[in-house]
């Protein structure tokens, strides 16, 4: 506890009397101070003990003390200390009389006892209080740092929560609860999360207070991590403002939290090469050497049926806009370590590759994340360039044998989002889907354009309708009766009509490859048959 009054009145040397403000000596004393100015109140912070001997004063008008101590009581002082036996005997009774009717304590100092002493008292009981703030202190990272590493977070924050005598939560770099201590604060923590959102917007070391609400506690959020963005939040809460005690258990949870949740660069570079190397073992078709340079890091992610998503961010993308592709990632790591999954998320360049458990939390936080952007662009809402510049696709489940095979079809999905202005395809709704959305690409037309040219410039003489004529057939599936029906001709005519496209092109009306070609190539330039 800080020096008080009362702790002054029962120090036995100094000596000192009480006469006003008795039920108010349990207030704080931040200083000792002697002044004999008339008015000292300009030169005051709050909290201190004044000591005069009514050197420039008259102490003894009623009206003039009243001035007086009112001044003295809005300027936020502790207490007031009279020196009788130099300018007067005793205590003035306007002087008392003030000080009671304002509440202000008033001690009466002896003669023999020296203003500089009670300076000294207070100084000594200031410092033995910051001694014992910095021994709790240590006390407190001794036992925090114990709890870390036996605990882990969950351990810390539940010693921190106790020597904060409130409760404490950490968040993770999403703003999801990610622990609480005691288990009654997790309903508390949670309503926390848009205020660690946008504490996570503020480039780190970040912190800020959460007002309490009636019948509710003060919260202190703090960002963790040391890179521009923070890695996770720790929130704190008590019934009151940190004592400094209190305030050196919170520095110290933020240290360790901070070493426990974010890795040093270093191994977070050897991480990353060992993702990339089991990646590249299994897109060869070495699935066996792959589990073995893993071990246990992936846990059952490379003996189950898992996804390959494959995003692309835009060349376009601004680095000022963020980094698209790390967002994507975070979002993913975290939702898994929230489910207690395993995932691998390896980037390449202006790509990020990840394998996620096929139906788990990570694969339904990427769903979630890419469908949130694209809804988000349809509305035409603003955006931060992250998500709109960035496109997804998604293979099918497959197991670590055909993790090739997957790779291919996230690569297709990729490939058809970008083509029909979507950010997020999976394999599997490209076989539900239609091929015709794929023919809108201009070199498809293009070819089209060139194969069907000869055949509209025939047309375009006036000698024929070859290419009405290879439609209908084609959509008859060669059937002569049926097509020049549908034409309006004799099938003999719709036969020699067929052999003039042969001879135009060049090419076999029997190869069904052809046929193919012809039948696209006409849907391309004429939208449908």
């Amino acid at each position: 506890m800080p020096p008080t009054l009362a702790s002054l009145v029962q120090h036995t040397a100094l000596k000192l009397t009480v006469r006003a403000g008795a039920d108010r000596l349990d207030v704080p004393v931040r200083w000792a101070h002697a002044s004999e100015l008339a008015d000292p109140v300009p030169y005051m912070e709050g909290g201190e003990l004044l000591l005069i001997t009514a050197l420039k004063l008259d102490a003894e008008d009623p009206d003039a003390m009243r001035r007086y101590v009112r001044r003295l009581v809005g300027a936020g002082v502790a207490g007031l200390g009279f020196a009788v036996g130099v300018h007067y005997g005793s205590v003035p009774d306007a002087l008392v009389d003030a000080a009671r009717e304002q509440g202000l304590p008033l001690l009466e100092v002896p003669r023999r006892t020296p203003f500089l002493a009670i300076s000294k008292a207070v100084s000594a009981e200031i410092a033995a209080e910051q001694y014992r703030a910095v021994t709790a202190g240590f006390a407190a990272q001794r036992e925090l740092t114990r709890q870390a590493l036996t605990d882990g977070p969950e351990g810390l924050l539940a010693a921190l929560a106790a020597q904060v005598d409130g409760w404490a939560a950490l968040y993770d770099a999403s703003g999801a609860v990610v622990a609480t201590a005691p288990g009654w604060a997790g309903r508390r923590a949670a309503r926390l999360t848009a205020d660690v959102e946008r504490l996570r917007e503020r480039p780190a070391p970040a912190s800020a207070v959460v007002g309490a609400p009636a019948n509710e506690d003060r919260v202190e959020l703090h960002s963790l991590g040391t890179g521009r963005r923070p890695r996770a939040a720790l929130a704190v809460g008590t019934a009151a403002t940190l004592g400094t005690a209190q305030r050196y258990a919170v520095h110290s949870a933020i240290a360790l939290l901070t070493l426990t949740t974010e890795r040093s660069r270093s191994l977070q570079a050897a991480g990353q090469r060992i993702d990339a190397a089991v990646l590249r073992m299994l897109l060869a078709g070495q699935p066996d050497h792959a589990r073995a340079v893993a071990g246990d890091l992936y846990g059952g992610l490379l003996d189950a049926p898992f996804r390959i998503v494959l995003a692309e961010s835009a060349p376009a993308a601004r680095p000022a806009d963020g980094d698209p592709l790390a967002a994507l990632a975070e979002t993913v790591e975290s939702a898994a370590a929230r489910a207690g999954e395993a995932v691998l998320a390896v980037p390449d360049g202006r790509r990020l590759v990840v394998l996620a458990a096929d139906g788990g939390a990570a694969l339904t936080a990427c769903a979630a994340h890419m469908t949130a952007a694209e809804a988000s662009r349809a509305a035409g809402e603003p955006s931060t360039g992250d998500e709109e510049a960035l496109v997804v696709g998604v293979s099918a489940p497959v197991g670590p044998i055909a993790a090739a095979a997957g790779h291919k079809q996230a690569e297709q999905a990729l490939s058809v989002a970008r083509r029909r202005g979507r950010v997020y395809v999976e394999h599997e709704q490209l076989a539900s889907g239609s091929v015709l959305p794929l023919l809108a690409d201009d070199a498809v037309r293009a070819f089209a354009d060139g194969l069907l040219r000869p055949l509209y410039e025939h047309d375009a003489t006036g000698r024929g309708d070859l290419v009405a004529s290879l439609r209908a057939w084609l959509s008859r599936h060669g059937q002569w009766d049926a097509a020049a029906a549908d034409l309006g001709v004799h099938r003999h005519t719709l036969r020699y009509r067929m052999r003039r496209v042969e001879e135009i092109l060049g090419r076999s009306l029997d190869d069904p490859d052809v046929r193919m070609e012809l039948w696209l190539a006409l849907k391309t330039t004429t939208g449908t048959a």
